[in-house]
Order: structure tokens, then C-alpha cells, then sequence
């Protein structure tokens, strides 16, 4: 949960410097586990603690945090870029946060410091209670600073279901659920277009003001983006739960890089980098987690190419899709794949009900190769088809 500090003008040199210092013992660890190829946090704590220390003058608690961070980088990226002084990790050691007075401690490097809440009815209602114990002290690019508390929320066991709704992303439609519902990115495409001619023109003055401009208006189009992500993921958690239903999501891990190398213009390259499909995926995952309502991920391969119904290779024409196997006509093709990544997820959150399989006996090697892609069996497989 974000919340926004009020910082004293005394204090705020004491915070820069203590995000300085936890920047510069996370780029002397790094090069310490990348020389010596210790990832390790056991055998890493002991060759970078005292030294660390000793240069940074950080508390005990902010040097094993920040062998914490970039621990927890190296997992989850390729490759770690230096840190920046932006954020810190607060534990339970480095941070107390008082309901009475709300207040948060945040240890710095000249010891502890209190610091009043700005937040609202909303942050107020998910901390009554609480007795939270890790947070992140973030500084932003226009020099105000935020705390992200860890609060713990009840939620709801999520369990097996038989029903699954299939949710397609994509640039036209935003998302497009297998039950015939769908959000028109329309809108959305004209401001991010508003705004990219916008940044080009202000881009060209290369001014003090202009530069402030540019600021804002990275925050208006970020927030915008934000907000029609979470009014949909909102909505999708909210009628999944009421069908009992799971929600099913093609795994677009990489799919900016495979998109970029094919030939495109300029402003189809921007269109494609600005696609926050990721955005909405996590908006709805942990949404989902608090509601309840389970989240799977399938394979993207064939899902916009194969038919619904027969499950044969047919005919997509822009938002139109036909497959001359069945005789399935114009149907959306938007929700053609969502119908098929329902159907992928049936067999994936239940895989004792066959949720995808091949229904008629064809010998086409194509036809089948999104049931080979899951790892699905077929009910019937198709002659000369030995995959799956």
C-alpha cells in the first residue's frame, strides 16, 4: 500500500543519504557475487558484511537487506543494471508503524526519524489493526517520498473449478473475455497518440519548462493507463467470482522482443512498446488473490489461428475469423481466442476434464499442433498426428 510522507527540509539530506549509501552497498555486493559467482546469501553475507559496512556506514539491518535486493534482482532479471538511490528495504528492525498517531520510524543512517502520514479514508481502513512489518521508503523523480507498507488482507482459498473464463489481450480490443464481453483500446490508443505528439513537438525546445512538461505529462499518461487497468481487472475478478469461474491468460512472456524483430514503422514499433498487457495481468492477479478466484496461465501458440469450434487451423481477417472445416463464419476473432484459452485453462486447472482436443478425425498436421503446444492429449488424434 503506497502512502506519501511528510518530510521535513532537515530530514530529507538524511533520507538522499541513506538512499545513497543502500544504492552504493547494493553496486559493491553485486560486484562481489558477479566476481566470485556466489549467489549464495549465507556464503555472500559473509564475504560483503563487515566491508560493506564499514565503507557505507549503514546500519546492520540496511546491509543485509541490500544483500537481500540484489539477491532478489538477480532472480528475477537477466541482467542487473546499476542500482540507483530511489528506494530502500525497511524490515521489522528498520521500521515501526504507529495507528495512534499516524506515524511511521523509519531508521536512518543518523538513527531512527518519525515521520507523519499523508493518506486517505482508504489507506486508513486497510492499517486499522495492522501490525505491519516490512515496507519500501521510494524517492520519485519530483523529489516526493512515499512508503510501500506489506499489510496482510484475509483472502479466500482458491480452489479447483470446471469453469473457466478465457480473457484474450490485445491492442484493438483491450481484452476481450470467452464470455462475449469486451473493452474497445480505441480511446485509449488516441490519448497515448495525443500525448506522443505532444512529448515530440515540447521534445524539440529543449527548455527547463519543457522538461517540466515532459514530467507531466509522463504522470497524466501513466495514471490514465493505470486507471482503465484497474476498472478492467477489477471487472473481470468481479464476474469471475460470481460464475465460480477461474481466469485463463496466454503467457505473453517475451512477446515485445518476437513483435520487434518483425518490420514495422515507427509508430507502430511505439504502439506495440506502450502495450501494457503485463500491467493488467498483475492488477487482476492480485485482485484475484484476494477474491479468491484462481489465475492460469497457457500457452499463447495457435490461440488466435485455431478454430473454437473444431479446433482446426482456419482464417482470421482482421476482427473476423472463419474456418471452412466446420463452417464456422465471421465470428469475432477476439473472442474466437478467448474461447480457446478458456478452453486450454479448463485443461490445465482441471486436467482430469478434457478442456481442448482435436473432435474430428482430420490429417492435418497443423490442426493439432495447439493441443502438441499444451501438452494436451487429444480425445481423437488425427491420422499421421503423433505429437501431444
Amino acid at each position: 500500500m503506497k502512502c506519501k510522507l511528510q518530510v521535513p527540509p532537515e530530514l530529507r539530506g538524511e533520507i538522499d543519504r541513506t538512499l545513497e549509501g543502500f544504492a552504493d552497498a547494493c553496486n559493491q555486493i553485486l560486484l562481489v557475487a558477479k566476481a566470485e559467482k556466489c549467489w549464495n546469501a549465507t556464503k555472500l553475507h559473509h564475504k560483503v558484511y563487515k566491508k560493506v559496512r564499514e565503507e557505507t556506514g549503514l546500519k546492520a539491518n540496511h546491509v543485509c537487506q541490500a544483500i537481500r535486493r540484489v539477491l532478489g534482482n538477480a532472480k528475477a532479471v537477466k541482467q542487473i543494471h546499476k542500482f540507483r538511490p530511489t528506494s530502500i528495504s525497511l524490515d521489522s528492525r528498520t521500521f515501526l508503524y504507529d495507528e495512534e498517531q499516524q506515524t511511521v520510524g523509519v531508521t536512518l543512517m543518523c538513527g531512527r526519524r518519525s515521520f507523519k502520514l499523508l493518506i486517505g479514508n482508504y489507506q486508513l481502513a486497510l492499517l486499522r489493526g495492522q501490525q505491519p512489518t516490512s515496507a519500501t521508503l521510494n524517492k520519485t523523480k519530483q523529489g516526493e517520498y512515499y512508503i510501500n507498507i506489506a499489510v496482510d488482507l484475509p483472502t479466500e482459498p482458491t480452489g479447483k473449478t470446471p469453469r473457466v473464463i478465457g480473457v484474450d489481450l490485445g491492442r484493438r480490443d483491450i481484452a476481450t473475455t470467452s464470455t462475449k464481453k469486451a473493452w474497445n483500446g480505441s480511446q485509449l490508443q488516441k490519448v497515448r497518440d495525443r500525448y506522443s505528439k505532444v512529448r515530440t513537438n515540447v521534445q524539440r525546445k529543449r527548455t527547463q519548462s519543457s522538461r517540466r512538461l515532459l514530467r507531466r505529462l509522463s504522470g497524466r499518461e501513466r495514471r490514465f493507463q493505470s486507471w482503465v487497468n484497474h476498472n478492467i481487472s477489477k471487472e473481470l475478478v468481479s464476474d469471475a467470482k460470481n460464475l465460480g469461474a477461474a481466469l485463463a491468460f496466454e503467457d505473453l512472456t517475451n512477446i515485445r522482443e518476437s513483435l520487434n524483430e518483425k518490420p514495422r514503422n515507427k509508430t507502430e514499433r511505439r504502439r506495440t512498446n506502450n502495450w501494457a498487457f503485463y500491467s493488467l495481468r498483475l492488477y487482476t492477479q492480485y485482485k484475484a488473490s484476494i477474491a479468491g478466484v484462481p489465475i492460469v496461465l497457457v500457452p499463447p501458440a495457435y490461440t488466435s489461428k485455431t478454430c473454437s469450434g473444431c479446433h482446426a487451423i482456419g482464417v482470421r481477417n482482421g476482427k473476423k475469423f472463419s474456418c471452412k472445416r466446420c463452417g464456422l463464419e465471421h465470428i469475432d476473432s477476439d473472442l474466437n481466442a478467448a474461447l480457446n484459452i478458456a478452453a486450454l485453462g479448463v485443461s490445465v486447472n482441471t486436467p482430469e476434464i478434457p478442456g481442448i482436443a482435436c473432435q474430428i478425425g482430420c490429417d492435418n498436421y497443423r490442426c493439432c499442433q495447439l493441443v502438441a503446444k499444451s501438452g494436451i492429449k487429444p480425445l481423437l488424434e488425427p491420422a499421421g498426428f503423433s505429437g501431444g
